[in-house]
């Protein structure tokens, strides 16, 4: 693999990073709100939070994802660019030729689907530290809980570990379906408008975006992303927080039956608000992240190699 290869990997990481930091607390909030666990609405559920576990509440299970989505999101933008790289090779004979929309949402679904073998046991190990503290509600009174109302998991890797011990590889890869529903429709939807958007709001004659413009276009771009993914976000999140206490959920298909059944068709655009502006912050420090150490590491190559 050459080093501009590489380097996309590696600005890939920087990016996750910066993600994760900027938008932890919004995806608990997210997370409680669309696994079903009482909360009115956004705000009660943002004061029971911080009225029940203070500040550290919002960044619970947050080291997880700080080490492990800065892998993810290398791989996503990795892939992502060195797909379209090829494809710009296979049309044109030149792999730094400007890629067709087209191009562009192909290499998008490929990065979608080759997210989910790592993102899968990703979110499955945060969303359970997340929702673990939660009361405890009997969904179902033939289901005994395990422990109810304590935690069950020390940390990520003794979740990690619980989960595959009780579970098996099944139990890691639990809400994959709806995982790959939601991020290859998804990163569609988030790459697409980001070149739209930073090629649009460029002025003419610059031969790169500028961080301000980097930084509202990624920024848009997330906020449609994860606002028309909510749905299946809604399933993923349900599927993966199941089976802390008690198991409700047999597969995707019948979460979103029970969910339909019991609370309508408005339960699957829940956390829809908290989801669009919680894309925007994560996205702008994703793609600002992603573009400058990559400006940075070609920068230092041409000063190395002139």
């Amino acid at each position: 693999m050459s080093s501009v290869q590489l380097q996309d990997f590696a600005a890939g990481w920087v990016g996750g990073a910066a993600s994760v930091i900027v938008g932890h607390p919004l995806d608990t909030i997210k997370t409680r709100l669309q696994a079903g666990q009482g909360y009115g609405n956004t705000l009660n559920c943002v004061l029971t939070v911080y009225r029940n576990e203070s500040v550290a509440g919002f960044f619970k299970g947050m080291s997880f994802p700080l080490a492990s989505i800065a892998v993810y999101s290398s791989v996503v933008f990795g892939v992502f660019s060195n797909t379209q790289r090829f494809l710009s090779q296979l049309r044109h004979g030149d792999p730094s030729h400007t890629p067709a929309l087209a191009d562009v949402a192909l290499a998008s679904m490929v990065a979608g689907f080759v997210s989910v073998g790592i993102g899968t046991p990703v979110d499955l190990v945060k969303i359970r530290l997340q929702m673990q503290t939660q009361p405890y509600i009997e969904a179902n009174i033939k289901l005994k809980p395990t422990v109810p109302g304590f935690p069950v998991y020390r940390g990520p890797i003794h979740c990690f570990r619980t989960v595959l011990q009780k579970e098996g590889i099944a139990g890691i890869y639990r809400g994959a379906g709806a995982m790959l529903l939601r991020d290859v429709p998804g990163y569609c939807l988030y790459f697409i408008p980001y070149t739209f958007f930073c090629g649009w709001i460029t002025p003419d004659g610059c031969i790169s975006p500028n961080p301000s413009s980097i930084w509202l276009a990624g920024g848009v771009a997330g906020a449609i992303s994860w606002g028309t993914a909510t749905p299946m976000d809604v399933v993923k999140s349900r599927l993966q927080a199941d089976g802390v206490y008690l198991n409700k959920y047999k597969g995707t298909f019948d979460c979103i039956l029970q969910s339909y059944h019991n609370e309508g068709l408005k339960v699957f655009f829940r956390g829809i608000t908290v989801n669009a502006v919680r894309g925007f912050p994560m996205s702008s420090a994703m793609f600002l992240g992603y573009e400058l150490s990559l400006t940075a590491m070609k920068r230092d190559q041409t000063e190395t190699n002139p």
